[in-house]
């Protein structure tokens, strides 16, 4: 348990067997809509990341809606940062080599973490995994429009997200939503770290996901974008039996190594 803006905050670190330190680290944020999942419904896929990819990976529960709407993600996520600098001698974690990943309302996070960081003179990142992130809560792109009943994850899905993490009073595509809570809508991009980009064909948010990469890179930020096909949202997460789901993942990893390995 570390200290959280709204009490102790549940971490799960995952070290790397025979590495030595110090290793870049991972801060990585799960998916569930805003509304569910945790540490625990993850618990593969980070030891996964952290064995093949050779980095401490530091997993955070934080805070859910629509018990705890927005800002409330956001800010355990940024506390959690500010944990892993101040700590990273113990953890044997370089802290020029900290990133910031995860995947759907997890890769939301990442995002935003990025921009709250820089916004603050914060601890720096050094990259940002955005594993099929959510960007957009104004569900206007032709993926949205298209995948209204697929399996995982649908438009009807994606409304009601919005509704429970924005919380009451403020409307999903309406005026008066955040940068930091759906990051396509942050007037500048500039001097975020370099990013990592993975959509899928299948999945109604692949345009806002591509749509961000590009307003990255029309920013200057070192981006790489992955559109995998014929494949659904969330499919890193069915594990490694599958060779489709391994040969997306090494892909993750490679861009993992190549931004924080020596």
């Amino acid at each position: 348990m570390i200290p959280g803006p709204g009490g102790e905050l549940r971490v799960r670190v995952y070290t790397p067997a025979a590495a030595t330190p110090p290793l870049p680290a991972l801060l990585y944020f799960h998916g569930g809509g805003f509304v569910a999942g945790g540490v625990d419904t993850h618990d593969a896929w980070t030891a996964w990341i952290a064995d093949e990819v050779g980095t401490v990976v530091i997993s955070v529960d934080y805070r859910l809606a629509p018990e705890n709407p927005f800002p409330a993600a956001p800010e355990d996520a940024y506390a959690a940062l500010e944990w892993t600098a101040a700590h990273a001698a113990e953890l044997g974690v370089d802290p020029a080599r900290i990133a910031a990943g995860g995947d759907s309302a997890g890769g939301n996070l990442a995002a935003v973490l990025a921009l709250l960081t820089r916004d603050r003179g914060g601890p720096p990142l050094r990259f940002q995994y955005l594993d099929v992130p959510v960007t957009d809560d104004r569900m206007g792109t032709p993926s949205m429009r298209a995948f209204d009943d697929t399996p995982v994850w649908n438009r009807p899905a994606n409304e009601l997200m919005w509704r429970h993490y924005l919380g009451d009073g403020v409307r999903p595509g309406g005026p008066g939503v955040s940068p930091y809570a759906a990051p396509i809508r942050a007037a500048d991009l500039s001097g975020l770290p370099p990013a990592f980009v993975a959509t899928a064909e299948y999945d109604p948010l692949r345009d806002e996901g591509i749509e961000y990469a590009g307003r990255l890179l029309a920013a200057g930020v070192h981006t790489e974008l992955r559109v995998y096909p014929r494949v659904p949202h969330g499919v890193v997460l069915l594990g490694g039996g599958f060779p489709v789901v391994r040969r997306i993942a090494e892909d993750h990893f490679a861009a993992l190594r190549r931004a924080l390995l020596p």
